[in-house]
């Protein structure tokens, strides 16, 4: 009887051994569905924390995404052209791409007798592949960035200027208009009158407004900029001038550019007809994307 009382009591401690790793296996297992459960919510958490996906997922056809009567009121054709050939010269040429849905483009091209016109789109989607710090939308915001410094625009804000406003927040200048000890300023003159007409800018001019130049733009896309380039004159080539109108909506940069080559020298694209034309074609890709 001890031999069998003995060895019951060395079994025992054995099966309580046994039952308790028998009973850890079991919450080992059970704690795996956690770990997925736990892994998922790590994944959610992780989510959570990640900068979000833009807004596209794919671009359009870039050849039909573009206005067509837009595109034929920027692109006369010439008199007499068959209308296979009409037909051709609006339906665009596309950019090869190796990933339509990263990048894509078309181009157009009218001539005429009196002048050649070029158009093209440029459809670019923008995404990180950093996204614990960065989204899609601040990453074009980056690419945008670039092209908008490439362009060597004006920085936006109030320029310095060569005399104090009289808004000023500071003292007046000694000398000027109501300092202390100023002297009194004659009446303005005829002689002094072609002076004040002709300064440095050419915006005074009713023909050549200001906001005709190169700018960034309000209320088209996220954020946008014109570039308008007149190329310089020669004895015997025409001045060209190309419009170009960048702009962001979300994750997608468009690029519109637009030229105006004459045919004789001496003859001038007008620059509020082609820039309006482009930017008009710029507005209803936008309103394309807002759809």
């Amino acid at each position: 009887m001890q031999r069998k009382t003995v060895r019951v009591r060395g079994v025992l401690p054995a099966i309580a051994m046994l039952t308790a790793l028998t009973a850890g296996l079991t919450a080992c297992t059970d704690g795996g569905g956690g770990v997925g459960t736990t892994s998922d919510a790590k994944g959610g958490a992780n989510s959570g924390a990640l900068a979000q996906p833009g807004k596209y997922r794919s671009l359009p056809m870039p050849c039909k995404a573009a206005d067509s009567k837009k595109v034929k009121a920027m692109l006369p054709a010439a008199e007499g052209l068959a209308p296979e050939a009409l037909e051709a010269l609006y339906a665009g040429v596309a950019d090869a791409s190796y990933d339509a849905d990263r990048r894509v483009g078309c181009r157009w091209s009218a001539q005429t007798q009196t002048e050649t016109r070029l158009l093209s789109v440029d459809f670019e989607r923008v995404v990180s592949y950093d996204r614990a710090t960065t989204s899609d939308d601040d990453k074009a915001h980056q690419v945008y960035g670039r092209q908008l410094t490439a362009a060597n625009l004006p920085t936006p804000g109030p320029s310095a200027s060569p005399t104090p406003s009289g808004s000023g927040s500071g003292a007046p200048t000694p000398g000027a208009p109501g300092a202390p000890g100023a002297t009194p300023s004659p009446a303005p003159t005829a002689s002094t009158s072609p002076v004040t007409s002709t300064g440095p800018s050419a915006s005074t001019s009713p023909s050549a407004p200001p906001e005709l130049g190169s700018r960034v733009l309000d209320g088209l896309g996220d954020e946008a900029f014109l570039d308008d380039d007149l190329a310089a004159a020669g004895a015997t080539a025409a001045q060209a001038r190309t419009v170009r109108i960048v702009f962001r909506t979300s994750n997608v940069i468009v690029t519109v550019e637009y030229s105006v080559q004459p045919a004789l020298p001496g003859t001038v694209p007008p620059s509020g007809e082609t820039q309006d034309r482009a930017r008009q074609l710029a507005q209803a890709l936008v309103d394309r994307f807002n759809d």
